[in-house]
């Protein structure tokens, strides 16, 4: 078996499991999400934190819920590294530097999970288990949680209430994320992964040196990092390293995981909106993406140009052996098309055109299926660009769900769409027009610049995978990425709630003969048509001075 064929059918098997979990897990959301009965688990939690979870809120209170939370998270996780010199557990690692503190608590707080340190060198046990992986469940959750109100703003009339936060919140960890897990760390610990919470020990030597590794709780943190689509690794290797991902089973197991609740909340969608096709029209505008991505990344990565590549069967700089160029290909478009930032491989070793389409991927928005949450929100606010776009063609007042898309609602979703590439465009510009920062790049030229535009794009669309070529372990870099996944993460999510308050007070409109039919393929087409085209002219010259002149070149 030729290594192309075996990457199609890892594709396909991948597909078949995805579309096996598809129906139980959206009904199972949609029920969660829609019931007004709590556990009794969440209601000790509530009277902990002191929160009415049958209190509705409208978007200003549930905004405020978001930002207060995030940034009580990001305090309590900057000190917990700041002291970890203190505290037992440490391995003996020192505390970590104010800059990269910060960096890294904002990189967990946002689902951004970007490193820009070694994790097996810097984080001892404590860091991660109470402090990265907790951040892993509840960022997660904050982002269902949004998606989430965006729903209920479509499905609910003449009031401003989307719920409440905190059993959003809560409910997402409690009855989604932790059980998933759960399962998923069983599987991957018995297919190799390790748990343990062993110090530091000497494997052997390496290269005239003696060779130390530390254990953990790799296969639990792990998990949670596919399924609330993360990416953060416990080693610098991430999911190339056979601690953490360590057949090719668990490989394409991982990519299941990052991708089944994203895919499975358009069917959560459409059920509380009360049109399932609704929400397989959203599903088959992810998918086409998706699809088409993977494809494109295979050609490239399997282009024969020259006799090495010949005998290698690809491109297989910066791949492991054990999971193949088809497998690469698939976990690097999933991990960018989504928040996850994982990698099984090195995106900087990947054919110029190849980097180009792991870049696009996150500046599409990560909306194909995108983050646990902010893949569905994100698309929701493209089909209302797209709705509106067709009303322009047709002269009409657009409407979506019932809910006519007026100047208010466009303004919501027009800032949407541009403050992530403002942020990733002024960023790049700033670091490539001062002294300092360029000499973080590893290489120049082309692929230098894809290095900085990759890292910004990474940070400001809240994926956290790099280029790796970049030194981004100083105080420019620290700071402005975390600056960058901040603003990157929040800003959106007040545009996004302010759209579902408004909706929400918005009585429903009876569709007529001249209503457009969302939930039809050619709304699925035009809706593809509008990322890509509003995509392409926003990143097309940054892209052109990176990875096309790259991938042109070479």
């Amino acid at each position: 078996m030729g290594p192309a064929l075996a990457g199609v059918l890892q594709l396909l098997a991948l597909i078949a499991a995805l579309a096996l979990a598809y129906v139980p897990l959206g009904n199972y959301m949609a029920r969660v999400y829609s019931s007004d009965k709590h556990w009794r688990v969440e209601k000790w939690i509530y009277k902990g934190i002191g929160a009415n979870p049958n209190t509705e809120m409208r978007w200003p209170a549930y905004l405020r819920g978001v930002l207060a939370f995030s940034a009580v998270s990001v305090v309590f996780l900057y000190l917990l590294q700041r002291l970890q010199g203190h505290l037992p557990g440490s391995l003996g690692f020192k505390a970590i530097d104010p800059d990269q503190a910060f960096n890294t608590a904002t990189s967990f707080v946002t689902n951004t999970n970007w490193q820009s340190y070694y994790g097996e060198q810097a984080m001892g046990h404590v860091v991660q288990t109470a402090g990265l992986a907790v951040q892993n469940f509840v960022s997660a959750a904050v982002g269902i949680a949004v998606a989430v109100a965006l729903v209920r703003g479509f499905a609910r009339s003449r009031t401003g209430e989307l719920g409440n936060f905190w059993s959003d919140l809560v409910r997402g960890v409690t009855r989604i994320l932790l059980p998933l897990s759960v399962v998923a760390a069983i599987v991957l610990v018995a297919c190799g992964a390790i748990q343990n919470f062993s110090g530091i020990h000497e494997v052997g030597q390496f290269m005239g040196g003696h060779q130390q590794w530390n254990g953990g709780a790799v296969a639990s943190q792990e998990a949670i990092k596919e399924v609330g689509t993360n990416g953060g690794g416990y080693f610098n290797a991430n999911s190339a390293h056979p601690f953490e991902n360590p057949t090719p089973f668990t490989n394409l197991f991982e990519i299941f995981l990052l991708l089944v609740i994203p895919f499975a909340l358009t069917r959560t969608f459409g059920i509380m909106v009360g049109s399932i096709k609704q929400g397989y029209a959203i599903l088959a505008t992810m998918a086409t993406i998706w699809v088409g991505f993977i494809a494109l990344m295979m050609w490239t990565e399997f282009a024969h140009h020259g006799p090495a590549l010949q005998i290698a069967g690809g491109a297989m700089e910066g791949k492991e052996q054990r999971i193949g160029v088809g497998a690469s290909s698939i976990f690097a478009v999933s991990t960018t098309l989504t928040s996850t930032g994982a990698v099984d491989s090195f995106h900087s070793s990947f054919t110029g055109l190849g980097g180009g389409i792991t870049m696009l991927g996150m500046q599409l928005g990560e909306i194909a299926p995108g983050g646990t949450g902010s893949g569905l929100y994100g698309m929701l606010v493209m089909a209302i660009i797209a709705v509106f776009i067709a009303g322009l063609m047709v002269g009409r007042t657009p409407e979506y769900l019932g809910k006519k898309i007026g100047t208010r609602e466009i303004k919501f979703a027009a800032c949407y769409i541009l403050i992530t590439p403002a942020l990733v465009l002024i960023f790049t510009a700033a670091a490539m027009a001062l002294p300092t920062p360029g000499h973080s790049m590893t290489n120049s030229g082309a692929h230098g610049f894809s290095e900085i535009l990759y890292a910004y794009s990474s940070a400001a669309n809240n994926n956290g995978s790099a280029f790796a070529g970049l030194n981004a372990d100083t105080q420019w870099f620290n700071s402005t990425l975390g600056l960058a996944m901040v603003l990157g993460r929040f800003l959106p999510m007040v545009f996004v709630l302010a759209l579902a308050g408004s909706l929400a007070e918005q009585k429903p409109v009876p569709a007529t003969a001249g209503t457009l039919r969302t939930e039809k393929p050619l709304f699925t087409g035009l809706l593809v048509g509008a990322i890509l085209i509003i995509t392409g002219l926003t990143y097309f010259p940054a892209l052109a001075l990176g990875p096309l002149a790259e991938g042109l070149a070479s």
